[in-house]
Formats: C-alpha cells, structure tokens, sequence
C-alpha cells in the first residue's frame, strides 16, 4: 500500500469533478483495509467505491481509502441456481456481462449501471423492473469499529426503493467487501414489461428473447438515452422517483391527466421523476458548462471543469421547482459531499 498525497479524484468519480483527496490510498485486500482502519496515523477517513453514486462539491481533507478489492467465484452450484460471489472492487457492468457469459440469470435488466459492486447493495440499485435484492443472497462487511468481517442476510439489508441499512443505521460503520448473488442457471425469469425493452427487442428482430438478448435491449435503450461518463461527466439518475399517496396522485392527474405512473400498492403511486423535470421546462437546458441532459432530465451533466457546487445548486433548483409546480418533493439519489 502507498499513501499518497494531494491527489485529484477527478478519474475516481464519474461526474469528472477536480476535487482533491488530502491523501488517498488503494485497498486491494481486506487486510489492507484492516490495516488502515487499525491504523492512528490517519483519523479522518473517507470511503470510495466506484465513484458512479456521488457528486463532490469540496476537497476532501481526509485519506480516502478507495476499495479496490477484486476477483469473482461460484461458490455452489445447482440445477436450478448458483451463488456467486464478487468483490467489491469488481465493475459492476462487467459483472453482470460475466454473468451472462456463463449463462446465469437474474442480472441482465441492470446491464450498463455504472459504479462498482461493493456499493451496489447500499442504493439498492435497479432498472427496468428489477432491482438488486431481487437477486442478492448476502454480502460480507468489515465492521469499522471491531474490524471483523460480518454476514449480512437479505433481511439484515432492510431493502427498499434506492435504499438499504447502509444508508441509515450502518452508514458509515461498514465497508461492503464482497457481494453473494443467487442467479439462476436454467428457466431463466425474463422481464420485459417495463419501459422500452419489448419495443427494443422487436427492433432486433427478437421473439424469443435470452437473457443476453435482454442485456443488450438494455444496453442499446441506456446508450440512446444516458451520456457515456468517459464522454460527459454524469452520474446516472441524479433523482429517485418520488412515490406518492393515491389521494395525492389524483389531485395531481386532474391537473395532468397526462402524467405516466406506476402503480406501487393501493395506497401509493409512482411517478417519473424525469416526467416532471421535463415538464418544469428543464431538460437539455444548460448552465455554461453543466446542465440537464438533452435526451435524459432525470441526468445532471458535467460538461467539462464544472464544480460540484455549481451542480449541487442547479439540483436544488430543480427540486424547488418542482415542488412550486407538482407540490411534490424529488430526493436526490446522489451522495452530496
């Protein structure tokens, strides 16, 4: 390990924001990690995964311990299913590809999702009718105050819509270190309803779809739509969708009867955060050097040397806005630093 000093973040979070770690530190191991936490040298910390989940508006006077922890297996096998289990540092889409390549089900739908594994549970990240619980078996963590590694089960997570213990009760006192997913291996679920894939695949001439043939309706829907953040810095979805009381909803359909919805149980509604920001007149509108994507309102872009405090203040315009017009508030899905 080598602790570096006064390094730029910009390669290390895809927003391509020039903020500057006062130290920083890459940890291939769990014992790396276990030594830097052990460690009084450095008493401020600061935790980087896959840098995709994050928007940084301040340098971070801290040493920031990126995980990096790499390396994949079967852990067993059955007719029916398969455990993997990955590391943390692995990338998440290539991942996901792998899965595929071995005929593994269960992860297509998620193709082309920035960011790393190890902080793919924590959002509960998800797209097009799945979300990763639907898939997640359990995860290891080190305990930062004990520094032993524990389990967690599905129901240790607490998942919920872009949510997870992890970003309540155990935020900040875990780093996940490897993920356990159970796949399927044969009568593969394929989800198709949602959003545009069924009209992908009859552009690809497919009706009797695999799970590749899924993965790559994904992938062509997520390029047509989201900014490749080796081209523009972004970092996905900026905003979850709000879900809404029914009572609500229906006040809000009198006055747009022409806003699309997902029905979440009898009670609460979906709806299309990108819907609403597009209607408040906001998508493809720029701000000198940073703006909302044009193909995409739900996705904040960076077009080259913004700072994150620039970003951060177009968000909150944003949300203010859409308050004033729909009387409904958007939370960000992003980690504001």
């Amino acid at each position: 390990m080598q602790i570096q000093q006064n390094i730029s973040l910009k390669p290390f979070n895809t927003f391509g924001i020039d903020a500057k770690a006062k130290q920083f530190v890459s940890a291939t191991s769990v014992a790396d990690l276990k030594a830097i936490y052990a460690s009084e040298a450095f008493p401020k910390k600061f935790i980087l995964g896959g840098g995709s989940n994050m928007l940084l508006t301040q340098d971070i006077d801290a040493l920031v311990v990126h995980v990096n922890i790499k390396g994949k297996h079967i852990l067993s096998q059955t007719d029916a299913n398969v455990l993997v289990e990955c590391q943390a540092g692995e990338n998440w889409h290539e991942f996901v590809l792998w899965t595929l390549n071995n005929d593994f089900g269960g992860l297509e739908n998620l193709s082309l999702i920035p960011g790393n594994v190890g902080t793919s549970p924590i959002q509960n990240i998800g797209a097009y009718g799945v979300e990763l619980k639907d898939s997640f078996h359990s995860c290891k963590a080190l305990n930062l105050e004990t520094l032993e590694i524990e389990d967690f089960t599905k129901e240790d997570c607490e998942f919920g819509y872009r949510n997870s213990i992890f970003k309540h009760q155990a935020k900040g006192k875990y780093i996940i270190t490897s993920v356990v997913f159970k796949l399927t291996t044969k009568h593969h679920s394929l989800h198709t309803n949602y959003g545009a894939i069924a009209t992908e695949l009859e552009h690809m001439n497919v009706t009797n779809p695999t799970i590749k043939d899924i993965s790559k309706a994904v992938i062509a829907i997520r390029e047509s739509k989201l900014p490749n953040p080796k081209e523009i810095g972004n970092s996905g979805s900026f905003f979850k969708n709000p879900v809404i009381s029914k009572q609500d909803f229906l006040k809000l359909q009198d006055q747009f009867p022409e806003v699309p919805h997902y029905v979440v149980s009898e009670s609460e509604i979906k709806v299309p955060a990108g819907w609403l920001i597009d209607h408040a007149g906001f998508k493809g509108k720029t701000f000198g050097n940073y703006g909302v994507h044009k193909k995409q309102a739900l996705v904040l872009v960076n077009y080259g040397g913004a700072k994150g405090a620039e970003i951060l203040k177009l968000s909150q315009l944003i949300q203010s806005t859409i308050a004033r017009i729909f009387n409904i508030n958007i939370e960000a899905e992003v980690n504001i630093i």
